[in-house]
């Protein structure tokens, strides 16, 4: 009996492998339809939309896109390092506030920060409105930036972004080894030269990584830079889309952006592999840090102040105001029906993007092979593909289905589906499982990247199998890092605009797209009322990720 059960072992355990290998390959494969749809529809031909945008506006699309990014990388680069290493590296006043504050932007659509710094600024705002009754200026006596422009877009787009910057160089900070440090100080480095000499140098990855992030997130971004009025391909898909009616050349302008990002994952990746620093000790001891006095603390305390204050604290108090004085109730029938709509989507799509996520990085855990990973990694491309450029990629083989599936019911039992899939939410949830895999798929890996390999074969000796022991040791022994991944993809589909204006269905409207709605008809005071709902629910996340970086080093206390 013993020997037969064992034979059947044998039989049985490359079936379930294969079995298991073309369920990951089959997952990923649906999760990279859309972009396989995008690339196909280079080889189709549309009405001809394509062609005008080409002679007309396509080079603008082209050059703002460019300056728009690199306007954010250098703003969010700079801002994002330089805080991160004075938080951590140096003693000056309300240092410990500041680095809880400095991570507060990220839960600020960029969109929402437009909407309140439009108000300040505008030229019928508070601000020239006050510079104007106090010298007597009339309205072409001065000169005042424009914040509708492409400066003011990088502007907004810059300081909701560099967290991203800010939270990975200060892990790589933390995480970097005195030894470097002490060799740095017996040189006679003081905190500059330690700075660009050793931690800069040795942190290039995360950097790396944190403005590649960034930049994506400026490719994606379609709310800043339609109410600011610039032109970028995210606009174009757009316009394409749901106003000229082509979506083939929606498709085809969704192409030419994956392309850019494409480039920008290539770069990333071959940087991240050309330059790997490892710690020149294993021995945890307490950073040193660098006490700065005199007009050098009070510079290091302005220049941590500043983009947190810009970022969140004066966007909060504009808002606030603007909700006070002329917003809506959140509470009538209308906003509670927004928030519904807007927390059911989020809270499916973050129960079922986790759920596929940790089946994706569980079954590379257990089948470690090439195929597996590459799957994996083919899953993870959402995320560095815009939201508009998803919902083309998605609508245009759902949508043929839906016609397929009508023709053929009515054909054979005189029954019409009508738009089963792109007229319900379940294509927009789809949308949002692509977009966001990537979010939660690494931070599963990182939770059971944690957890012993002999944790595994203690379960196995018990008797449990695969799904036993995930159930029983893995599960428990992750469940920060599935509530971390669900509540961080819950507020990013809180706040996704492009995707959500594109492939909702009729009279189901969200929180972001209500805002983004009355912005656009410059009813600003009454998108304030939206705007403070997505901006409070995505504290939460913004917290807790601040909290686990400081705690990331061993020594560092999470107070």
């Amino acid at each position: 009996m013993t020997d037969g059960t064992m034979q059947d072992r044998r039989v049985h355990t490359p079936m379930r492998t294969r079995l298991l290998l073309i369920a990951v390959l089959a997952i990923a494969l649906v999760i990279a339809m859309p972009i396989l749809a995008v690339v196909v529809s280079l080889f189709q031909t549309g009405d001809g939309i394509l062609a005008h945008l080409a002679e007309t506006k396509l080079p603008l699309y082209l050059s703002n896109t460019v300056q728009l990014a690199i306007i954010v990388g250098i703003g969010a680069g700079l801002i994002g390092v330089a805080t991160a290493w004075l938080v951590t590296m140096c003693r000056f006043p309300g240092r410990r506030m500041l680095e809880w504050g400095l991570a507060l932007p990220l839960a600020f659509p960029a969109y929402v920060l437009a909407y309140a710094y439009t108000d300040l600024l505008d030229h019928a705002g508070p601000v020239q409105s006050g510079l104007r009754a106090a010298f007597g200026w009339g309205a072409r006596d001065y000169w005042f930036p424009e914040i509708r422009s492409l400066g003011g877009a990088g502007a907004m787009l810059a300081l909701v972004l560099y967290p991203y910057v800010y939270l990975l160089a200060r892990a790589a900070f933390l995480q970097q080894s005195v030894t470097a440090f002490d060799v740095a100080r017996t040189l006679g480095y003081g905190p500059w030269r330690a700075f660009m000499r050793v931690a800069v140098p040795m942190a290039r990855p995360a950097i790396a990584t944190g403005i590649a992030l960034v930049l994506m997130e400026t490719l994606a971004d379609f709310g800043t830079v339609s109410h600011f009025g610039v032109s970028t391909f995210a606009t174009g898909i757009y316009r394409s889309w749901l106003l000229m009616g082509d979506r083939i050349a929606a498709a085809q302008l969704s192409a030419c952006l994956l392309i850019f990002v494409l480039v920008l994952l290539v770069l990333e990746r071959t940087q991240r592999r050309a330059a790997k620093y490892h710690q020149a000790g294993k021995k945890y001891q307490v950073l040193p840090e660098f006490v700065l006095t005199g007009w050098k603390a009070w510079a290091a305390c302005f220049v941590c102040f500043a983009p947190a204050f810009l970022g969140f604290f004066l966007p909060v108090v504009v808002l606030g105001h603007m909700s006070a004085v002329g917003g809506h109730d959140f509470f009538g029938p209308r906003y509670i029906k927004f928030a519904l709509n807007s927390l059911t989507l989020a809270g499916v799509a973050a129960v079922l993007t986790v759920v596929i996520a940790v089946f994706l990085a569980y079954a590379a855990r257990l089948v470690n092979r090439p195929g597996v990973r590459l799957a994996t990694l083919t899953a993870s491309l959402g995320y560095a593909v815009p939201g508009s450029v998803i919902a083309v990629g998605l609508l245009l083989p759902l949508g043929a289905f839906d016609n397929w599936l009508d023709g053929w019911m009515q054909s054979s039992f005189g029954i019409s589906t009508g738009l089963l899939l792109t007229g319900s939410i379940a294509a927009l949830i789809f949308a949002y499982i692509v977009r966001f895999m990537s979010v939660a798929l690494q931070t599963v890996e990182a939770s059971l990247g944690k957890v012993t390999p002999a944790m595994d074969s203690a379960a196995r000796t018990l008797g449990h199998g695969a799904g036993g022991a995930f159930l029983r040791v893995h599960a428990p022994l992750i469940r920060g890092g599935l509530l971390t991944a669900a509540l961080i993809v819950f507020v990013d589909v809180m706040k996704e605009l492009p995707a959500t204006l594109i492939m909702r269905p009729f009279n189901f409207d969200t929180l972001a797209v209500q805002a983004h709605r009355l912005a656009a008809d410059e009813r600003l005071l009454q998108a304030s009322t939206p705007s403070l709902a997505i901006v409070a629910v995505g504290l939460i996340p913004v917290v807790l990720l601040t909290w686990q970086i400081r705690r990331s080093r061993p020594g560092m206390r999470g107070d």
